[in-house]
């Protein structure tokens, strides 16, 4: 190469070197800002009222950010049936302010079917809690599935019990009477566990005003929830300065006093009665005739028979009340007696709707599928339904004061309003109280409500 060419080579190469020296780096991508990591928010909800809606639910959910910048924030409201299948899930997005707070108030897209339902509530896939609520639950439909002879059935047994001399003995306790009214521990027979057999013996606690006048009083008989398997102390009832009713304390067969050792009582007599059914539920399950609520309800209409004998009872004023399986010996004793009775008071009722109560909770569902037997599912609702208090209630036209728990894991609310909603009581004459946060239990107050309820009532 010539001396001109290596000067102009060496000239180019200066340049392409000094333009590249002068040309600023190509920018790379921007680095991720560091994590914040983000408190939970603050979260409640409100429903409003009872938590009965006439066709869409409504829950507002309640944010608090307690973080220095804002945060997303994800609600959702799933919605399930009481028998667990889910119906829809409504939900919002957003950003709540950094320290803010915000209210976000749901309903569903369309309207729910008459029913008892739970929503289960998340912010950011985290359960906040959940509830159960209504939907016009008197418009549910729980239909009759009485068998072609339900009422036959129910007449022989009567029949049955009208055969055997009630053989009532009465003893003082003389520790529990007043001057006004005395109380005595009522021993009486009642129909065997079958068609055949001996006259079952049952017992009461039956408190008489005394009034020399010739004056008759209200009958008011108490029924009672299932007993504990392994007993506790039983109080015996205390007479009134002022007695209202003529009142009858009933203990069906094998339940209470009789299932009650004499310390275990406060009636003060020596004798022990001791329960020989077992698991009530499960006696002769399958058996319709030998069920222990075939003779049960006769117990409950025994206790009415009992009341006429007695020489204060005004016949035509008769009440009655209970909680639990007392709710059910409620509805059985006004659609089995031979007197008309005014009112009922029904809480928290068991042996309802078997069917749709067997898919909602665990028990006595389960005690029926471990003793039905060669059974098919069928044939073991068939021998159900002679028990079942939406079938006894076709039979009632008193006046009804019912109640339940939205949370009752024992008899919930379908179970309760099923014969609540086959009455062929007038409307008027009908009374229901949801208790919103409620489980298996006697509401406070719940006593001077169907008191008034009675009262109002009373001929």
């Amino acid at each position: 190469m010539n001396k001109k060419w290596s000067l102009l080579f060496a000239v180019a190469t200066l340049v392409v070197f000094s333009i590249a020296g002068c040309q600023k780096p190509v920018p790379g991508p921007e680095p991720e800002p560091e994590p914040v990591d983000l408190e939970r928010f603050k979260t409640s909800y409100d429903v409003p009222g009872d938590r009965i809606f006439e066709v869409r639910p409504q829950v507002t959910i309640h944010l608090a950010n307690p973080n220095a910048v804002a945060a997303p924030a994800k609600i959702q409201v799933k919605i399930s049936t009481d028998t667990g299948t889910a119906v829809t899930t409504v939900e919002k997005s957003m950003e709540i302010a950094a320290s803010g707070t915000e209210d976000v108030t749901f309903t569903t897209d369309t309207d729910l079917e008459p029913g008892f339902y739970k929503a289960q509530c998340y912010v950011n896939s985290l359960s906040v809690g959940s509830f159960t609520f209504g939907v016009s639950p008197f418009e549910i439909v729980s239909s009759p599935d009485k068998q072609p002879d339900f009422d036959q059935f129910w007449q022989d047994a009567k029949d049955q019990l009208a055969s055997i001399d009630m053989d009532a003995t009465l003893r003082e306790v003389e520790s529990k009477s007043t001057a006004q009214q005395k109380v005595y521990l009522v021993e009486m027979k009642s129909v065997p566990d079958g068609l055949e057999g001996e006259p079952v013996i049952i017992h009461g606690y039956y408190l008489e005003p005394q009034d020399n006048s010739g004056k008759k009083y209200p009958v008011l008989i108490h029924f009672f929830g299932y007993d504990d398997q392994k007993p506790g102390k039983l109080s015996c009832p205390s007479g009134s300065s002022a007695p209202i009713f003529a009142e009858f304390y009933l203990s069906t067969r094998g339940q209470m006093i009789n299932n009650r050792t004499a310390d275990k009582r406060g009636d003060g007599f020596p004798e022990d009665y001791v329960n020989t059914y077992g698991d009530w539920f499960a006696f002769n399950f399958g058996n319709r005739d030998g069920y222990y609520y075939r003779g049960a309800f006769m117990d409950c209409v025994q206790a009415v028979r009992f009341m006429a004998t007695r020489p204060t009872s005004d016949m035509n004023n008769i009440f009655a009340e209970g909680s639990s399986q007392g709710g059910a010996f409620s509805y059985a004793a006004a659609a089995l007696s031979d007197y008309p009775f005014r009112a009922i008071a029904p809480c928290v009722a068991f042996l309802g709707d078997f069917a749709d109560y067997f898919k909602i909770v665990s028990w006595p569902g389960d005690t029926a599928k471990k003793n039905k037997g060669s059974m098919t599912d069928e044939q073991m609702y068939a021998f159900l339904s002679y028990f079942d208090t939406k079938n006894l209630a076709t039979r009632i036209s008193c006046a009804v004061i019912a109640c339940s728990g939205l949370v009752d894991g024992t008899c919930p609310p379908h179970t309760n309003i099923a014969p609540f909603n086959n009455l062929q009581t007038p409307e008027s004459d009908k009374e229901y109280y949801f208790y919103p946060k409620m489980g298996h239990e006697i509401p406070a107050g719940w006593s001077n409500k169907w008191g008034s309820f009675f009262n109002a009532h009373m001929q």
